[in-house]
């Protein structure tokens, strides 16, 4: 199976509502690999890698994010494969 690795920066309300918490039970039911952190600018940015399909539905719901959000933006990029083990949240 092909596996991608993306950037994945989130705008809009996505900070003080559980955004990270839910991206990682997103990302661990999907099968997802990578990181997730809050930027200081009020953005969230991570880091994912899996099989195609996989990282499709995770991009899908970057786009709406946990029921307390209000996505406004998304935007993704390709990068180099990191090999992540497991999925974490950066503090």
């Amino acid at each position: 199976m092909q596996q991608l690795h993306s950037i994945i920066i989130v705008k809009g309300r996505v900070h003080g509502v559980f955004f990270r918490a839910s991206t990682k039970h997103t990302a661990d039911h999907l099968g997802i690999r990578g990181q997730v952190k809050n930027l200081p600018d009020g953005t969230v940015w991570i880091a994912a890698e899996g099989e195609a399909h996989a990282m499709e539905a995770f991009i899908a719901w970057c786009r709406q994010g946990p029921p307390l959000a209000n996505v406004t933006d998304i935007t993704v990029t390709a990068g180099e494969l990191q090999n992540f083990e497991g999925f974490k949240v950066i503090h």
